[in-house]
């Protein structure tokens, strides 16, 4: 799921300022709040919002604003530790297939003007279920609740009708009750992703296809709601009065602002006092802002998250004839000529584009990133056959040229050289486009251009998800995937059947069926955690070593600018935790980079100790 993720330019990627601790003392400027209570945070940004129906979109840049105006069942601490939400406890069954939850009594269902409408009850979950799971409204978020529901995918395909047999009920006023289609010991860490968000029927009922088309037509119960939304001009959310936490709001004022080239002026934006945050400095000008006495002690890095990025071939190609869609098609089912790519792609180079510094630390070999999940002290990157292509460096030129050779051997009279490799990018970002000159440049140069025709093409922020990834208008795309729950499963997702990403299952020879039989077992093993978890690094190792996708980097790891203190937000890499505002506080101005390591290492630390204590 989800592009992208922190407070923030409410972009492709998840915020990799998730973390949150009380670091106060770390540095002059490090711990002291800009107006206390009462403050202001300022953001520009470049992607357009187009639907407020939290309950049918999947985009981060969507559900993301949301987040901080509809709460979820638990949300988590600093940390990362569970803790209640709109449930004040839970349970399961000796199995984990029957979870019960207490709803936290009094919260209040407000409207923009913030005028109370309802309470908040159990009902209100069941009501959003049997939206999401209804076929009819093409929830994108469906596909998660209806492979843990018990029918939710019989209802969602129409096998079932009667939504009383699908796993949710309202036990009474106040308890909720989820029954599962199989033991789900991860439950707890998917309730804080959309398709579990709550609604209130009967306002829902009444605003009918009007639901989600703006402020209005949607109910609060969370910590801010829309004081404005001009879309391309400005978005601006305000403290909700009648919220049940609204001690734990700090900032009582958000502003965005719009700007179509967001990424390029937020720097100079910044250093006017326009907005308080830049979500990533150019690669361009950070050695220009170290060694710059008034810049330096205002920009540090940004933490790895767990948005994996990856490249993808796309098997189903449905792009313009000018691209030669049927001739990619022929090659990309010849897997010579995908580990050919596969290793002539310096990934590496690309990284350094907005990564000079460290690149290395980016780079990521796997589509799980490391420190996801483990298994008995052993993290699953590290699991089976997953551990080899961990630890390896999938670039090699000579390795590159001789996949080169043998695909032009057995591709020879079938397909048309060079081939055309139709590569878009997402222009909301300056980096965005050098990356992908690098990539061009690279790979035409490594394998040469009698093989190869690397075509790069801008396409705009606004509709990018929909218009190229969705529709298939690529040959070789830069995708993103973040965790909606706590186990490898949920890494498996875009490349399943019926995901959106490059159609694996589409593979011809053999390939793709392999593969979703590997999936598949992996899926039905629920008990055995430890078998499970090597099934699922199986599947994802045949994923990587079949070149059906290039594992590239992790979100993170560049620079930034913020006046967020970065170790107050609720921390978790699934789900939309990270987006939320709640608890935040905001310094005089951005931590150094010094101060910022002694703050991270203090979290990490105290962060261990709490998730000790918690087990």
């Amino acid at each position: 799921m989800k592009k992208s993720l922190f407070k923030r330019l409410i972009s492709m990627a998840i915020s990799t300022v998730l973390l949150s601790t009380s670091v106060l003392g770390c540095g002059s400027n490090s711990g002291s709040s800009a107006d206390g209570d009462n403050a202001e945070y300022r953001q520009v940004y470049s992607e357009e919002i187009k639907t407020l129906n939290y309950l049918k979109t999947a985009e981060t840049n969507e559900f993301g604003a949301l987040a901080n105006m509809v709460d979820t069942l638990v949300e988590y601490d600093k940390y990362g530790v569970v803790k209640p939400c709109l449930a004040t406890e839970w349970s399961a069954n000796e199995d984990n297939t029957v979870w019960t939850f207490k709803i936290r009594e009094g919260v209040k269902w407000v409207t923009k003007d913030g005028d109370e409408y309802a309470d908040v009850e159990a009902q209100d979950f069941v009501d959003s279920l049997k939206y999401v799971l209804n076929n009819k409204n093409e929830s994108e978020t469906a596909d998660i609740a209806a492979g843990i529901i018990k029918n939710g995918e019989k209802f969602y395909s129409g096998e079932i009708t009667d939504f009383n047999e699908v796993g949710v009920k309202a036990v009474d006023k106040y308890t909720l009750q989820y029954t599962l289609e199989k033991p789900a010991p991860y439950f707890l860490s998917m309730l804080t992703y959309v398709c579990f968000f709550p609604v209130n029927g009967k306002f829902l009922e009444e605003k009918g296809d009007e639901f989600g088309t703006d402020p209005e037509n949607i109910l609060y119960n969370g910590g801010y709601v829309f004081d404005t939304f001009e879309p391309q001009s400005s978005r601006v959310y305000v403290a909700n009065d009648k919220y049940w936490d609204k001690d734990n709001i700090k900032i009582k004022r958000i502003k965005l602002i719009y700007n179509k080239e967001a990424s390029t002026l937020a720097p100079e934006m910044y250093l006017r006092n326009e907005i308080d945050y830049v979500e990533q400095i150019p690669s361009d000008l950070v050695e220009e802002w170290f060694k710059s006495d008034e810049k330096k002690d205002i920009i540090h890095q940004r933490k790895n998250g767990f948005y994996s990025y990856f490249y993808a071939f796309n098997f189903d190609p449905q792009f313009s004839e000018e691209y030669e869609p049927a001739n990619w098609k022929k090659a990309v089912n010849n897997e010579n000529f995908r580990q050919a790519i596969f290793h002539a792609l310096d990934r590496k180079a690309a990284i350094m584009v907005s990564e000079p510094y460290d690149p290395q630390s980016q780079m990521l070999n796997t589509i799980t990133p490391k420190n996801f999940v483990d298994i008995k002290g052993t993290d699953y990157t590290q699991v089976g056959g997953l551990a080899e292509v961990t630890n390896r460096d999938s670039y090699d030129e000579n390795t590159a040229k001789e996949f080169k050779e043998k695909a032009m051997k057995e591709l020879q009279g079938s397909v048309t050289f060079p081939v055309k490799v139709l590569l878009p990018y997402n222009s909301g970002t300056s980096d965005n486009a050098k990356r992908e000159q690098v990539v061009e440049q690279q790979l035409e140069r490594t394998l040469g251009t009698d093989f190869i025709d690397v075509q790069i093409e801008a396409k705009p922020p606004t509709g990018y998800l929909k218009d190229v990834r969705r529709a298939g208008n690529y040959a070789l795309l830069l995708c993103n995937w973040g965790p909606d729950y706590a186990d490898p499963e949920t890494y498996s997702d875009p490349f399943a059947t019926g995901g959106s990403y490059n159609k694996p299952e589409l593979a011809e020879n053999g390939v793709g069926e392999e593969y979703e039989n590997m999936l598949d077992e992996a899926k039905a093993e629920s008990t055995d955690i430890q078998k499970r978890y090597e099934l699922f690094a199986s599947a994802e190792s045949y994923l990587i070593n079949k070149a059906l996708v290039i594992p590239y980097t992790v979100n993170g790891g560049t620079y930034e600018v913020s006046k967020l203190n970065p170790f107050d937000a609720q921390f978790s890499p699934f789900g939309v935790i990270s987006e939320k505002f709640k608890g935040q506080t905001m310094l005089e101005k951005s931590m150094s980079n010094e101060e910022y390591k002694a703050a991270l290492e203090k979290w990490q630390s105290e962060r261990t100790e709490a998730l000790k204590k918690a087990a």
